[in-house]
């Protein structure tokens, strides 16, 4: 049985330091022809994060799925050139001309989820048309994808963790009819997360289980990874590159150990309580096991909340005003609140990522307990920090 390769979202340096810890391979995208429009790498950094992931022996994926319209024809060749340059591993596609000129460029090519691949047929399909690996719809049971497995040679990918659409595979037209941004072009500002009022013809509100009607749950599959391994899926896939490096970080970390475990004969049902236990301290909107066992059900919706309900939370501190490479120590400006000894803090910028405990606080010299609000305050870090670092501390 093949050990399937974890793919971690990367949509910085910083979360693209903490992805390659535990990933086999990593997904990213720019600004452009991407689901993920509003954050991602700038085309000139593409050879940089190759060059980062092929030195930890990791791939590099890069996505272009979107919808392509004609006035993006030349946008998608130019990206698909730059990418061929910089030796990308594959590209993750699903629109016909993107498959078309990435296969003209000799590039490997992954169909993405946006294409809504439900049956072998379509595997196969997809695989006379050149594709490597097929990135399975979301709304399969685990009993079809080990059909599908059971009847193609294509390598088969899966979401395991993160984010759900309420529309199939993320074909989702709410936010263009509501803002005109649309979801299909990486632009969706996730209408169905906010509250919904319903209301008989006389306009009275009817009483409904809660308010947020429209939101899914979280999907968290790693109760079950010895199941998903079982059915032969060659690639599990964490959505998020949307979120910061410590859910990266956290949730690459939780997943690497559990499917190392299987193979190493350690996974207990214990383990993947107390993996589930810290993957709820880090962004969710709670957890569900989506359409792997069954269709969902209003269990399955985040009613009550719709945002962030994760157990911690990062809160915004300061700034680092400066570094001192000989004592190994960062100047913060405490503009938003106050840190103490003890402290969990992440420190991160453009290109840093650090996480660890204040172990030492220092004012003028001296040492003290507690840094307040407005205090410029020094502390000893394990790496270097930079100037205008933003500061964090985890609650």
């Amino acid at each position: 049985m093949n050990k399937p390769q974890l793919l971690l979202p990367a949509k910085s340096f910083p979360t693209l330091k903490c992805a390659l810890e535990y990933a086999d391979c990593i997904y990213f995208g720019t600004t452009d022809i991407t689901m993920r429009k509003r954050t991602g790498f700038k085309k000139s950094q593409i050879k940089k994060v190759v060059e980062m992931c092929h030195e930890k022996g990791k791939k590099a994926y890069m996505t272009l799925n979107t919808v392509v319209y004609n006035n993006d024809i030349k946008k998608v060749e130019k990206i698909i050139d730059i990418a061929k340059e910089a030796k990308v591993d594959a590209l993750i596609v699903w629109d016909p001309a993107a498959i078309e000129i990435a296969k003209s460029k000799n590039i490997e090519i992954h169909i993405s989820t946006q294409a809504n691949i439900s049956n072998y047929k379509s595997c196969n399909f997809y695989q006379k048309l050149g594709a490597k690996r097929i990135v399975l719809s979301r709304e399969l049971s685990l009993k079809e994808i080990k059909k599908i497995k059971k009847n193609t040679s294509v390598q088969i990918e899966a979401f395991i963790h993160g984010a759900m659409c309420i529309s199939i595979s993320g074909r989702c037209h709410l936010s263009t009819y509501l803002t005109g941004k649309s979801a299909n072009c990486g632009e969706c500002v996730q209408p169905c997360r906010r509250e919904y009022f319903l209301t008989d013809e006389k306009g009275e509100k009817i009483q409904c289980d809660g308010k947020y009607l429209l939101s899914a749950k979280d999907l968290c599959m790693i109760e079950h990874v010895p199941e998903l391994i079982k059915a032969g899926i060659d690639a599990f896939k964490v959505e998020g590159r949307l979120r910061d490096a410590r859910y990266v970080s956290v949730v690459g970390r939780c997943y690497r150990e559990a499917i190392d475990s299987y193979f190493n004969k350690t996974f207990t049902k214990e383990k993947a309580k107390e993996w589930k236990n810290q993957l709820e301290e880090v962004y969710n909107r709670g957890f569900s096991t989506g359409f792997y066992f069954g269709i969902p059900g209003k269990e399955d919706l985040s009613l009550h909340e719709a945002d962030n309900v994760s157990k911690k939370k990062r809160i915004f501190c300061g700034y680092v005003v400066n570094y001192y490479s000989r004592a190994k120590a960062m100047e913060v400006w405490l503009t938003d609140n106050s840190l103490k000894i003890g402290d969990e803090i992440i420190v991160e910028g453009s290109t840093t990522y650090i996480s660890q405990k204040i172990k030492s606080i220092t004012i003028d010299d001296k040492f003290v307990l507690k840094g307040e609000k407005t205090q410029n305050v020094g502390i000893a870090t394990k790496e270097k920090a930079r100037k205008n670092d933003k500061v964090y501390v985890v609650k």
